[in-house]
């Protein structure tokens, strides 16, 4: 058995947003002027992943050429698993707001695999648009090895380091990062620290890709070169592996003689990446009014309506406040779009209690929300100076389509019974005679 290692600290990345990358880890393995050779080098095996249809305009393709020990068609019939994911029941419609406690910790031995739980989803897998969300809680690393047929995966830590090793390369993921892997991309999850925990949006629709920045210019929000991708890394190891697949929601999987994680080159666009939250250039007022969440976006997956995401990713990181004459929170509002926090560290300055590390809430199509009470009150009589918010990083996973909760969310014992009580000290103050 030779297995090709790399420490964590030697780990080595490609920066980048959506440009063409290449990859060795043995020196002459990518073939020269050709994509697939009568003999690759080494004795290799080309293999294409293709993560759009082959006819999209050039500025839209993700496929990337593979040289591996092994074809990924070399395995036996798919058995469909007994354990499967907690959450794949759609609950009953509901318009209510809602708002979830972190997930615990597992029972030793809980891998990423085991620890998901579907919140909430707005499509499926045979649909090409819509996004399912979901929460992880781990325990252990995996042994096994998985890929989604059914989407991209977008990976946000909230607690608890992840390495990500991936057919393309080693991605070391921690709190304040995220990761994403292509639909289709085989990977294993492993634990440095023992325990993680975080939220993981499955896209349903277009691939991820940064955000036209329209009037801001060409400077801003997240910056193309952050975004880093893996060197080729492989392993060569003849021993037995369960390979697991998620297929238009449910998990099957076929036992192997070897590491499917075997890819010694690679060439192309479709591959896994991570992003410093920390890194975003952050834009906001200067004068006055709290504006819209949309120059918060880090990522995005548009959908057939022009303007209306499929999924946009947006984060609400440390930054300075200084508008003036302005209730600086986001102001009482009722959206078009759909609306899943998360809250990765500190607190959000909307919300005074109630809202932590690990929970999570949702506000639907026109579901009326905003600040509590206590964060309106401190807002009005708020001495308007400048201030900076720090130790904070929330985030949003908005969509256009209503995200209809699981029964297991329903149900669950972290889902807050009176989440609506955090509004019911809104008083009313109006005075005719007042000003």
């Amino acid at each position: 058995m030779h297995t090709q290692e790399q420490s964590a600290a030697a780990l080595s990345y490609q920066s980048g947003f959506g440009n063409e990358f290449a990859s060795e880890a043995l020196p002459g393995a990518l073939p020269e002027g050709q994509n697939s050779p009568q003999k690759v080098p080494y004795g290799l095996y080309a293999e294409l992943l293709s993560g759009t249809a082959f006819t999209v305009p050039r500025s839209e393709a993700r496929r990337t050429w593979m040289y591996r020990i092994r074809p990924s068609a070399r395995h036996g019939q798919y058995q469909r698993l007994e354990r499967q994911i907690a959450g794949r029941e759609l609950g009953p419609v509901t318009p209510n707001r809602l708002r979830w406690d972190p997930l615990e910790m597992p029972p030793a031995g809980t891998d990423f695999i085991d620890g998901l739980v579907r919140i909430a989803a707005n499509g499926e897998g045979e649909q090409p648009n819509g996004a399912s969300i979901y929460r992880y809680a781990a325990s252990a690393s995996m042994e096994r090895v998985f890929f989604d047929a059914d989407g991209e995966l977008l990976l946000v830590p909230e607690s608890g380091r992840l390495r990500l090793v991936t057919e393309l390369g080693v991605l070391e993921v921690e709190p304040l990062e995220i990761a994403v892997i292509p639909r289709g991309m085989k990977f294993r999850v492993e634990l440095p620290e023992g325990n993680a925990r975080g939220y993981v949006c499955e896209n349903h629709g277009c691939a991820l890709r940064l955000p036209d920045l329209g009037p801001i210019g060409s400077n801003g929000l997240a910056n193309p070169r952050d975004f880093l991708a893996p060197v080729a890394h492989y392993e060569e190891r003849d021993e037995p592996v369960r390979l697991v697949q998620k297929f238009l929601g449910e998990l099957w999987a076929t036992d192997l003689g070897h590491s499917p994680l075997d890819v010694v080159a690679w060439h192309g666009n479709n591959v896994p990446y991570k992003y410093d939250l920390r890194r975003f250039n952050t834009i906001g007022t200067v004068s006055y009014d709290h504006p819209d969440p949309s120059i918060f976006t880090v990522l995005t997956s548009p959908s057939a309506i022009h303007g209306m995401a499929n999924i946009d990713f947006v984060i609400f990181p440390p930054r300075w406040m200084v508008a003036e004459n302005t209730f600086r929170p986001p102001w009482f509002h009722r959206n078009l779009m759909n609306e899943f926090m998360g809250l990765i560290q500190g607190a959000y300055d909307a919300k005074a209690g109630g809202f932590v590390p690990g929970g999570a809430s949702l506000h639907n199509c026109m579901s009326a929300h905003g600040p509590d009470h206590v964060s309106t009150e401190q807002a009005i009589n708020a001495e308007l100076k400048p201030h900076k918010i720090e130790n904070t990083m929330a985030f949003m996973f908005e969509t256009g389509q209503v995200l209809r909760p699981t029964r297991h969310a329903l149900e669950c014992p972290q889902l807050q019974q009176d989440y609506d009580a955090c509004w019911a000290g809104l008083t009313k103050t109006f005075d005719q005679n007042g000003k």
